[in-house]
C-alpha cells in the first residue's frame, strides 16, 4: 500500500463505473480498517495462524 491518495485511487479504478456513492464510502471505510489493521500488527505484533488456529480448534473443528 502506497500514499492515501494512490490507494483511493487504486480503490476507485478497481469498482464498477456503477458505484454509487454509498460503495465508495464503505469501501473507503474498509480500506481503512485494513491499513490500520496492518499497521497495529506491524507495531503492536500479531498471533500467527497456527497459534490461533490451536486458540481456536475447538470451534473451528466443529
Amino acid at each position: 500500500m502506497g500514499t492515501p491518495k494512490a490507494d483511493v485511487a487504486s480503490m476507485l479504478e478497481a469498482l464498477p463505473d456503477s458505484s454509487s456513492f454509498e460503495d465508495i464510502q464503505y469501501h473507503l471505510y474498509v480500506l481503512e480498517k485494513v491499513k490500520r489493521g496492518i499497521g497495529r500488527a506491524e507495531t503492536e505484533g500479531a498471533i500467527p495462524h497456527e497459534d490461533a488456529r490451536a486458540r481456536l480448534g475447538k470451534w473451528l473443528d466443529a
